[in-house]
């Protein structure tokens, strides 16, 4: 049975030019920064982002603790938006790892206001902790793949970086962001003092993501990535994949926007399905189907199908485009979908 995976675009399988990057890379020690094929992906990528240096690190997990640790001291607060991934989805890590203290706010369809920003701020007072940092996500996972424009980087910068307080950008999706902005990717990154972006995601490469910052940012950074088990040696082999990722991989993530607003002009037609077409913005749908018994009923009869998607909540389904799924394979998932409505 053919299988539609729409379960996260971090399914994607390297590419046939990033298995023959690998087989040819130059290789050496990337903790005493001699590996070539590394030195050259974290030049690209520090480029690309629009900042002085960047550092590999295995996973955006990992890159969101590593820069959150390199941002703060213990005991530190750190505001994010309420539904974010460094929030719900990295196991606890700032606190564990680093003693911080989460300020989640809402946001509106997953951006945060300036104004709740403000708010959110603490004062000096011998009860509260600092507030050292700011995290944003951009595109933002939970609310269905919403793009934060340039504009809205900007006005919470204007709220945070006079009062000292440092902002990181959880820029695991940042070019699909950037493609559905019509923007360069550095109009999204240039506000923000650090960025993590993935290139194990759309871009399909097999393991990796990139922390970018300062040149002393990256150096403190590349200290707490050895704490944190991070330091690897012949990672050229991961890095020729990450090469390619963004040399080759970036504008094709264009098809999966385009298949998931074909997907949600489907769904959007089919009763019992309600989606907000104007949040499909690039490759994650999010869209409701309490009038069908709930997600898990309908997640698991689409299994059946043959169409693979992940429960958002009790009444939410996600389902996210990728390389792996083409335009026929959306065709063929919504027919799988109609049955099951049935």
């Amino acid at each position: 049975m053919k299988i539609v995976d729409l379960r996260s675009d971090t399914i994607t399988l390297p590419t046939r030019e990033m298995m023959e990057a690998v087989q040819e890379a130059e290789l050496g020690d990337d903790v005493f920064g001699e590996d070539p094929t590394m030195n050259k992906l974290e030049k690209m990528a520090a480029s690309r982002m629009g900042k002085e240096k960047a550092l590999f690190v295995t996973s955006g997990t990992q890159g969101n603790v590593v820069s959150m640790l390199t941002h703060t001291h213990h005991g530190d607060e750190v505001i994010m938006e309420a539904q974010s991934h460094v929030f719900l989805y990295e196991v606890g890590a700032m606190a564990a790892l680093g003693g911080l203290m989460a300020h989640p706010v809402p946001g509106h369809n997953g951006v945060l206001r300036p104004e709740d920003v403000e708010t959110a701020i603490r004062g000096e007072n011998i009860h509260f902790p600092k507030t050292q940092l700011l995290c944003v996500e951009n595109t933002h996972n939970n609310a269905g793949g919403i793009a934060v424009t340039p504009q809205e980087m900007k006005a919470l910068a204007a709220v945070v970086k006079p009062r000292g307080i440092r902002m990181h950008l959880d820029g695991a999706r940042v070019f699909n962001a950037a493609i559905a902005l019509n923007t360069d990717v550095k109009n999204l990154t240039k506000e923000a003092d650090s960025v993590m972006f993935c290139l194990s995601k759309g871009l399909s490469a097999p393991v990796g993501s990139m922390v970018c910052g300062s040149e002393a940012y990256i150096e403190r950074a590349r200290k707490v990535r050895k704490m944190l088990g991070g330091g690897m040696r012949q990672a050229g082999i991961l890095a020729a994949c990450g090469i390619v990722a963004l040399e080759k991989m970036v504008d094709r993530l264009r098809e999966d926007h385009a298949n998931a607003r074909a997907l949600a002009e489907g769904l959007a037609e089919m009763k019992g399905i309600s989606i907000d077409m104007e949040k499909v913005q690039t490759n994650i749908l999010v869209f409701d189907v309490s009038g069908l018994g709930g997600s898990q009923k309908v997640v698991s009869e689409l299994e059946k199908k043959g169409v693979r998607c992940l429960p958002r909540d009790e009444t939410h389904i996600r389902m996210v485009t990728n390389r792996m799924v083409s335009a026929e394979d959306i065709d063929r998932a919504l027919e799988k979908i109609r049955e099951v409505l049935l």
